[in-house]
């Protein structure tokens, strides 16, 4: 039987633990952690990303949840979040909320509240299914055998993963495993800070607004309130020891309405602030018998949110290519020319949409060209 070892306990590990659970493999995860992140309450899974879930028989667990009783979505720091419409931390007791639910159209705005753009999903079935992160992150637990996951168990310089035929860093951003087998892999800053968390009112739908330099977004919570998320470049976003609430109030004073209904409905210490980075490209994922997936491999930009999806992609395309390969090290190959074009791609076009969406300057041109094209877009699922 091959072995594979895991590092990493989120998404992108534990999708990936779950594929090759199912294809037959002996897997063991290690999570530095002491129990699975409560972090983040909810994310963003497009159509794509929703058809590895049900692969993966994820998707039936969910929706049997969100069939049953509900979910209670811990208060916290958020997930992840501009243009993917998505995540946050709850504000003052825990929000109930079902397993899963489902948007398929959204506008962007100005801060004054006109309409630049509408648009929608069009397809079978599809829709952006929105899922609570701990919900995901226990449906993918509850696929594995019990022991699977060792807790509290770091991977480092001092400490590397056991040997395995393959060894998967799925350990995040500032993934170890990619520090020790990619030496010269690189993370840049974008120079800009997410804060974003949910509001107890009710949702107004998915909505953008932009302004010069600044981006407000919401979203429904599945079960009630409002996921909200706020983008601001580096030198106008404060240090961490500012009160988020004074830098929020203050850069979106005369925003419209519905962006004020939502900030003043959020309660300090609520507020998740997050410095927002991405990947340098790789020129592979791979190096020996060492494999990288989700953030690990192609940490991206979250405006269009995109990563979550991504990574529990990855989990099921690299189990397929080593099922389906004659040797370890095919399988690896094929699972690399499968995911790194198109999760580079990815990137590419998060960090792009970064600079559209956070301009600023010729704000004007560009929410005349959002405007012009706003009524031709239609997202596929």
């Amino acid at each position: 039987m091959n072995t594979a070892t895991i590092v990493g306990a989120g998404i992108a590990g534990l999708a990936t633990a779950n594929a090759l659970h199912a294809a037959g493999w002996d897997v063991t995860v290690l999570e530095r952690e002491r129990s699975l992140s409560t972090a983040g309450t909810q994310l963003g899974i497009w159509p794509g990303a929703w058809r590895s879930l049900l692969s993966l028989g994820v998707a039936e667990r969910l929706q049997a949840a969100a069939g049953g009783d509900p979910v209670s979505a811990d208060v916290g720091t958020s997930g992840a979040v501009p243009g993917g419409v998505v995540t946050g931390a709850a504000s003052g007791g825990a929000v109930t909320a079902p397993a899963s639910g489902r948007v398929s159209r959204g506008r962007i705005l100005r801060p004054d509240g006109t309409v630049l753009a509408e648009m929608s999903l069009r397809g079978r079935n599809a829709a952006l299914h929105l899922v609570p992160r701990m919900a995901l992150l226990e449906a993918l637990l509850a696929g594995l055998p019990e022991g699977t996951v060792r807790y509290s168990t770091a991977v480092g310089p001092e400490a590397p993963a056991p040997p395995a035929d393959v060894v998967v860093g799925a350990d995040g951003i500032n993934s170890a495993v990619r520090a020790a087998a990619f030496p010269h892999a690189r993370v840049s800053d974008a120079g800009l800070v997410a804060f974003r968390g949910v509001a107890p009112v009710p949702s107004e739908g998915a909505e953008e607004t932009w302004g010069a330099g600044l981006l407000f977004g919401t979203s429904p919570f599945p079960g009630g309130g409002t996921n909200w998320y706020a983008c601001l470049p580096l030198e106008q976003a404060g240090s961490r020891a500012k009160d988020p609430l004074t830098v929020l109030h203050r850069e979106f004073a005369g925003w419209h309405a519905g962006v004020q209904r939502v900030l003043d409905a959020v309660s300090p210490g609520s507020v998740d602030r997050r410095r927002l980075k991405w990947s340098q490209p790789l020129d592979s994922y791979v190096a020996a018998n060492t494999v990288l997936v989700g953030d690990a491999a192609h940490a991206m930009l979250p405006h269009l949110g995109r990563g979550g999806g991504e990574a529990l992609t990855d989990g099921l395309v690299l189990a397929e290519s080593l099922l389906g390969a004659p040797t370890v090290a095919e399988g690896l190959r094929r699972y690399d020319r499968s995911r790194r074009g198109p999760t580079q791609r990815i990137v590419r076009a998060s960090a792009l949409m970064a600079r559209i969406s956070n301009r600023t300057r010729h704000t004007g041109a560009r929410d005349a060209a959002v405007r012009a094209l706003g009524n031709l877009v239609t997202l596929r699922g």
